[in-house]
């Protein structure tokens, strides 16, 4: 079962939002390498504000690389593209990025169907693939992981954010144990990232005694509830659950709310943005969870906070700024090993030994200790629990995952 174990409770969390932004400080110094590495993320549409923070926290990252000469002979350069949180862009994106001979990793993507189309190239390329965000477990570890026959289908692709096994037996206990809730709805978007989740918070409230009172499908399209509120409000439940992300989430809340039902909406990360709360003039109370603890309150973390604010972002690093940064210097640091292992500069198969370089790196990141299990997995499954409070959002609750009982 999931131990929960530290508990933290603070206030309102405060995202930076500064202004624009200067210079990107890409060029590179006579008689160096440049070494590129690609970002994909939703940098337009509906998950922009996530997708923006994670392009700036990874810009930040090849920056202060640039700057102290972390891999000497090597200027670092993003090349951020936008996959709009469609799929088939992803793997077009992914396609021009390893099609640069100097492109060594990529950085993202956001949403885990779209890492579903990108991990192929990834790995026919050979070319790291490392997201700060995706959460679907059938991403490391094969889509038999739930009988667990967990297999290491693509040996390029990591993530520096937890799975959805450890999310949602999170957000399934923490509903039981902390809210005292005994009665559930579930919907999810029918999307990759969103049954996932919802199958895991299930799976683990269900384990724990609770009740599922019904479930339903949306589409992530959607914006009108109206029937989706009278099968809840019939079923009188205690906690709404949502698999799917904050543009659908956010006037879910509301309209469950003004049809009267006045119980908590609660999801994962997908639904851990400021603009969840921009969206839901009712979102007061609602709960997300979302991978790692708030860089808020990690020591680990104030030179990030101060290098994002001082950098002039005029958006927020949102949800995944710290774990972002620490994909990004992933990446570094395997270049690094690998320029360091061939006497001081890149190899011809570059990209292979960047590859093998990946599975050993360890070091202290933003978020904290950054390293991989043998799936490209984070060894860090540390989960907040946040409400929105006052307009903002707050945390309630951080804990490791310790064991999952699969009995």
């Amino acid at each position: 079962m999931l131990l929960l174990t530290t508990a933290v409770t603070t206030g309102a969390l405060t995202l930076s939002a500064c202004g624009s932004r200067g210079d990107d400080n890409n060029s590179s110094s006579a008689g160096k390498k440049t070494v590129v590495i690609g970002l994909d993320a939703p940098t337009t549409g509906e998950l922009s504000a996530l997708g923006l923070g994670i392009r700036n926290s990874a810009q930040l990252a090849i920056d202060t690389a640039n700057k102290t000469g972390e891999v000497k002979g090597v200027t670092f350069k993003l090349e951020a593209l936008d996959d709009k949180a469609l799929p088939n862009v992803g793997q077009q994106n992914a396609t021009k990025l390893a099609g640069d001979k100097d492109a060594m990793g990529i950085v993202g993507p956001l949403n885990s169907g779209v890492a579903q189309s990108m991990q192929q190239v990834s790995k026919q390329n050979n070319v790291v693939l490392i997201s700060p965000a995706n959460t679907t477990p059938d991403l490391t570890q094969g889509p038999d992981w739930k009988k667990n026959k967990r297999v290491r289908q693509f040996p390029t692709y990591f993530r520096t954010a937890t799975t959805d096994e450890v999310q949602g037996a999170f957000d399934g206990q923490y509903a039981w144990e902390k809210m005292k809730v005994k009665k559930v709805y579930v919907i999810d978007d029918q999307k990759t990232y969103g049954v996932g989740l919802a199958s895991s918070f299930k799976d683990q409230f269900g384990k724990l005694g609770g009740k599922v009172v019904g479930t339903e499908h949306v589409s992530p399209d959607d914006r009108d509830f109206k029937a989706v509120v009278s099968k809840v409000k019939s079923a009188k439940p205690d906690l709404v659950f949502y698999g799917g992300e904050y543009p659908a989430s956010g006037p879910l809340s509301q309209q469950l709310k003004d049809g009267g039902v006045t119980v908590p909406l609660m999801g994962g990360d997908g639904m851990y943005s400021g603009d969840y709360i921009k969206l839901n003039k009712k979102a007061q109370g609602d709960y997300a969870s979302s991978v790692g603890k708030p860089v808020e309150e990690l020591p680990s973390a104030k030179k990030f906070i101060a290098d994002y604010k001082a950098a002039g972002f005029k958006e927020a690093y949102e949800a995944y700024g710290g774990s972002t940064y620490d994909a990004t210097w992933a990446v570094i640091q395997a270049v690094k090993k690998t320029v360091d292992d061939n006497g001081g500069k890149l190899p011809d198969d570059a990209r292979k030994k960047v590859v093998d370089a990946m599975n050993s790196v360890t070091f202290d990141g933003v978020t904290g200790k950054v390293a991989f299990d043998k799936f490209g997995d984070t060894t860090n499954t540390m989960i907040t629990a946040y409400q929105v409070d006052k307009g903002a959002w707050a945390s309630r609750f951080s804990a490791e995952f310790k064991k999952f009982d699969k009995s």
